[in-house]
């Protein structure tokens, strides 16, 4: 399921940014074996955000103003986040789309 780790590559951040513990812990997880290095701040080759209201797209636009590519997340049934997210400039995935749509975004860069 995971990509390969390449042990003579320099690990590259990720931004992870969610409150939930389940949802960090999978995705530090998928990053971890893309290769990559989870990261709370500091510079980052991508975010990841959890959309939870008005305060997470701000933080999406705040990203992408500075150049960083953002994979979103939210419940599906949250359609104006998504939505909001989406128009921000993130590559918006539902809960249960994150892993795989994370996996592919990380073997892309």
């Amino acid at each position: 399921m995971f990509g390969r780790f390449d042990a003579g590559a320099a690990p590259r951040g990720v931004l992870v940014e969610t409150r939930d513990l389940v949802f960090r812990s999978k995705v530090e997880a998928v990053v971890r074996a893309c290769g990559f290095e989870p990261r709370r701040s500091g510079p980052a080759a991508l975010a990841v955000v959890e959309l939870d209201g008005e305060g997470s797209i701000e933080r999406v636009r705040s990203l992408r103003a500075r150049g960083i590519e953002v994979v979103a997340f939210g419940p599906h049934v949250q359609a104006a986040w998504l939505r909001a997210a989406r128009q921000a400039g993130a590559e918006v995935v539902a809960n249960s789309q994150l892993e795989t749509a994370l996996e592919r975004r990380l073997q892309a860069l």
